[in-house]
């Protein structure tokens, strides 16, 4: 069974580990300079760009702002289109609709197209306990089943893999799921996809049940939207007898007109491409071409939870393009791992929270943290999501969830004597002075002295030294402003 996020360290600890691995750094940097390269060149040529992202971040606003009514639309378009509506609150209910379809026809295994959703919710794992093997046939989701991994990438989860590993993978792993790979298999990376595409190619014909996510849900005609490059997923939509697609409530555009906006924004921030190579729209189901039952599973798992954030609602309008994580220092560096979540990079450091909730769990609460705040995944992101602002509002959420707690957190403590100090002139001169005397002193003792002749503190002893590792810490000053104020008085 594919292994799950479920039990990962904070996301300090799991960066800290990523950061030793020198082969993790120098794929992600290779593979992430890449894409930032294509999609700035595809970017520059549209001149209205910025338009288009105000255009699509104001449609998902509207469907934000009366999701009830696009959801009720929705339902009656694809009920009408012959399509069979589920609704799941959580990853429990959704999961147990798609298992019972799946053992109601008798089945034992499933296709899939690659779906940020079904990861979100464990499917495969829980179709495993049900004893139903769901198959990834995008490649890069393919190769992290094969090599029993964990995605680190919204659009490439095999991201942090190079290709003598993939082909290490396909050589070992293979055969125990299928096809075999070929026994004079290379790292060429035509000889991947070709035994890729022989190995998934018995699983499409023999499949009878797929399952999909969605990119977007047209309130206004019922259709779905799947984009793609590699084919796939136009297989998976089109063979089968049985179409299940697990959406999130989120992803409804209200007309097939604001099509347009979204088939811009997505494959230019994604992929780097004009547009997508394979982009399928499907209404329900039609006598004689492609699947005869079509079931839509409609997805909430914490995402009215999101909404009811005024500021972090926002995060729901991301179209899971990943351009704010091939743009992210901490992400290039640290990868999707460390995140411990489904979603990595700045969109899934407020998405994770937003969905879950803060407060509950250590590792979730870390990852408002996971950020520099250097802003470059705003200025990227193709619905404008402000991920800084939310970051920040999250952080403030977190701290406010432990007030109270006992025994409090060292912070916690720091700050309640820096309010005590500072909360009265007294305090705050004797601290002053006591401050001036260790400046003193450590000038005396020669310990204020950085790299180039700066002013300051290279370490401070216990838990201080957890500061001064990653940070200068200016020198404390030999005398307060008060000090010398009063002394220039007196004289």
């Amino acid at each position: 069974m594919t292994a799950t996020f479920l039990g990962m360290p904070p996301f300090p600890e799991a960066a800290r580990a990523a950061l030793a691995d020198t082969q993790l750094r120098r794929n992600l940097a290779a593979a992430t300079s890449t894409i930032r390269a294509k999609r700035a060149a595809v970017v520059g040529e549209v001149p209205h760009w910025e338009q288009l992202r105000v255009a699509g971040a104001a449609i998902k606003d509207e469907v934000l702002l009366h999701l009830d009514a696009y959801l009720m639309q929705l339902e009656a378009a694809l009920e009408a289109n012959g399509a069979t509506v589920h609704w799941a609150r959580d990853a429990a209910e959704a999961n147990a609709i798609v298992a019972d379809l799946a053992a109601a026809h008798g089945l034992d295994e499933i296709v899939k197209v690659k779906s940020m959703a079904t990861q979100e919710i464990g499917l495969n794992e829980a179709l495993a306990a049900r004893g139903i093997a769901a198959w990834e046939t995008d490649l890069a989701e393919l190769i992290v089943q094969l090599g029993d991994d964990l995605p680190s990438h919204i659009l490439v989860p095999a991201i942090h893999r190079n290709r003598a590993e993939i082909r290490e993978i396909f050589a070992r792993s293979m055969a125990a799921a299928g096809r075999p790979a070929p026994d004079d298999l290379t790292d060429d990376l035509t000889a991947l996809a070709g035994a890729a595409r022989l190995h998934l190619r018995e699983k499409f014909l023999r499949a009878r049940m797929a399952v999909s996510g969605a990119n977007f849900a047209v309130a206004e005609t019922g259709s779905l939207v799947v984009v793609e490059s590699e084919g796939n997923g136009r297989m998976c939509l089109t063979l089968p007898e049985v179409l299940v697609s697990v959406v999130g409530i989120e992803k409804i555009v209200p007309t097939f007109a604001d099509l347009d906006v979204f088939l811009q924004l997505l494959p230019r921030s994604s992929t780097g491409e004009r547009m997508n190579p394979y982009t399928s729209i499907w209404s329900g189901a039609t006598p004689g071409d492609g699947p005869q039952e079509v079931h839509v599973v409609l997805l909430d798992n914490g995402r009215t939870r999101a909404l009811a954030d005024e500021v972090g609602r926002q995060a729901l309008r991301c179209i899971r393009c990943s351009a704010c994580l091939n743009v992210c220092p901490v992400y290039e560096r640290a990868g999707g791992h460390a995140y411990g979540s489904v979603y990595p990079g700045p969109i899934g450091a407020i998405l994770t929270p937003l969905l879950r909730g803060v407060g509950a769990d250590e590792q979730t609460d870390s990852l408002p943290y996971a950020s520099s705040l250097c802003g470059a995944c705003y200025e990227v992101c193709p619905v404008r999501i402000d991920i800084p602002a939310v970051l920040v509002d999250l952080r403030a959420q977190v701290v406010d969830a432990h007030r109270g707690q006992r025994p409090p957190k060292p912070e916690a403590l720091a700050m309640r004597a820096a309010a005590h100090t500072l909360s009265s002139g007294q305090r705050l001169d004797r601290a002053e002075r006591l401050t001036g005397l260790a400046g003193r002193l450590l000038e005396r003792f020669g310990r204020v002295r950085l790299p180039g002749g700066r002013r300051g503190v290279r370490r401070l002893p216990g838990p201080g030294a957890r500061w001064t590792s990653a940070r200068d810490l200016p020198a404390p000053p030999c005398e307060s402003f008060r000090s010398w104020f009063r002394r220039e008085e007196s004289g």
